[in-house]
């Protein structure tokens, strides 16, 4: 798994380096990314700090980009064509379109029903109103994009209405808002902070800190195969819970790869002789799925 080097503000101003955005950092990583992986489709999926224009637009020009778009967004609609009565240079844009706040309040705008999951580790799903159409980004100094954009609300009225955008229009709207309905990368860097330590180490070189973020990733999804490999006969073997779950989470699967190693170390150093007192095989069973939980 990737990882980027960046450096706190403070960091930049004690070495005398100039400050660095981590939207540049992502940038600069991602069209690494392209040039590792020529011909694959990369799809990028970012904040709203990433729908600012330049950064946007550098992405977009290797990898298709999925961002939250701004409710008051300036967008543009295509450029008129020109007839044999044109004159002037080719215009690069049309007229401004309305703001996304406007299909809101409008009782023509067309809405679509879909159903999505309703948040990470739950199967229960919820309806979702979307409308969709395509525009084009545009600001002076950079040429103009055509982007779909996904305008989604609540039925219910409990959450406020978002926005996104992807560089890419063939895509079904549904696509688009999917990663960000089950993001689950917030969930992933939380559960390598709380379980691996990820961040919370105090290396003090460049080389180091470049090296152990990768390492403990990489251990995280080690972890999470190795755990949807162990046999079971039931649908959740392992549930670190005093209620019903319906999937494992990585406390879950920590804890199943730990029983699957201490269980089968205890096993093969047990010693052959019977006329000792040895503690029932049971008993280190249930003291391994206790202790396995707890660290």
């Amino acid at each position: 798994m990737p990882t980027l080097l960046a450096p706190s503000e403070r960091s930049d101003r004690q070495r005398g380096r100039r400050r660095e955005l981590l939207t540049d950092r992502a940038r600069q990583g991602i069209l690494q990314l392209c040039r590792w992986l020529p011909g694959r489709d990369i799809v990028s999926v970012g904040d709203s700090s990433f729908a600012v224009h330049e950064p946007a637009h550098v992405i977009a020009s290797c990898a298709t980009l999925i961002s939250r778009l701004r409710l008051d967004a300036n967008l543009f609609a295509p450029p008129p064509p020109r007839t044999a009565h044109t004159f002037g240079r080719p215009a690069r844009k049309g007229p401004r379109l309305p703001k996304l706040k406007t299909p809101l309040t409008n009782p023509a705008t067309s809405w679509r029903s879909v159903i999505v999951s309703s948040r990470y580790g739950h199967r229960t799903r919820k309806a979702l109103e979307i409308a969709s159409d395509t525009a084009l980004r545009y600001r002076p100094g950079t040429p103009p994009r055509p982007v779909r954009r996904v305008l989604v609300r609540d039925p219910e009225g409990k959450r406020d209405p978002q926005a996104f955008f992807s560089t890419d229009v063939a895509p079904d709207p549904a696509d688009i808002i999917a990663p960000f309905v089950r993001w689950q990368l917030e969930v992933t860097f939380a559960e390598a902070r709380a379980h691996l330590g990820v961040e919370t180490r105090r290396q003090w070189s460049d080389t180091a800190i470049s090296r152990t973020p990768p390492a403990l990733l990489g251990l995280y999804s080690l972890t999470a195969l190795w755990a949807c490999d162990l046999p079971t006969g039931s649908s959740v073997p392992y549930a670190a819970a005093w209620y019903r779950k319906t999937n494992l989470t990585f406390t879950d699967a920590v804890g199943a790869v730990r029983l699957a190693l201490w269980i089968g170390d205890i096993c093969s150093h047990s010693p052959p002789r019977r006329d000792r007192q040895k503690t029932p095989p049971d008993r280190l069973v249930r003291m391994a799925e206790t202790l396995c939980f707890a660290a």
